[in-house]
């Protein structure tokens, strides 16, 4: 038997776990002094988890896990290097950031398209990614903090959303049986 282990658990927490930091601290809960951490975890869980999770789904030949996990991965290692003081001294312009974020939300939504035939919690979490990163775009483009703080909520909901379904696939592989539902999509 040449079953390979299936890589989407460490991917999703990898992203879910990150993006609810982040988005604690876009909600206001927190302030600039969580940063660090949350760039710690932007490196090492959700950037470093997910590209290896990208690279073992290729050897799985599933092409959606590839660009979703590889993608995503490099998009929390290109923010990381965004908020470094040595790439640009804090000084990103928010009106081009919230292009960055657009077009990462035009990704997601176009991501999410190809989800419509998988289930019901994948595509929660890539619905509720693509509006977090229009509704953070259009926080930057406005300056408006509070399109940024509810954003934060969402981001909140769309991160712990990929916790669940990490779960959720760990909770199968582990007892042979759903344990906690995904809403499976009938071809």
């Amino acid at each position: 038997m040449n079953e390979r282990a299936n890589p989407a658990p460490l991917g999703l927490m990898g992203f879910g776990m990150t993006t609810v930091l982040l988005n604690i601290h876009n909600a206001g809960f927190f302030e600039r002094s969580s940063l660090s951490m949350i760039l710690a975890m932007g490196i090492c869980y959700g950037g470093l988890a997910q590209v290896i999770a990208g690279i073992m789904e290729f050897r799985k030949n599933n092409i959606f896990g590839l660009t979703a996990f590889t993608s995503y991965g490099l998009f929390w290692l290109s923010l990381v290097f965004i908020k470094q003081p040595w790439v640009g001294n804090g000084t990103e312009d928010p009106g081009f950031m919230g292009w960055y974020l657009f077009m990462w939300g035009l990704f997601t939504a176009y991501m999410f398209l190809n989800t419509l035939k998988k289930n019901v919690a994948l595509q929660t979490v890539f619905f509720t990614l693509a509006v977090l990163f229009w509704l953070l775009a259009i926080g930057d483009w406005t300056g408006n903090a509070t399109i940024t703080k509810i954003a934060g909520y969402e981001g909140i909901v769309c991160g712990a959303s990929a916790i669940y379904l990490a779960a959720a696939e760990v909770f199968k592989e582990t007892y042979g049986k759903e344990i906690l539902p995904i809403g499976v999509i009938k071809s």
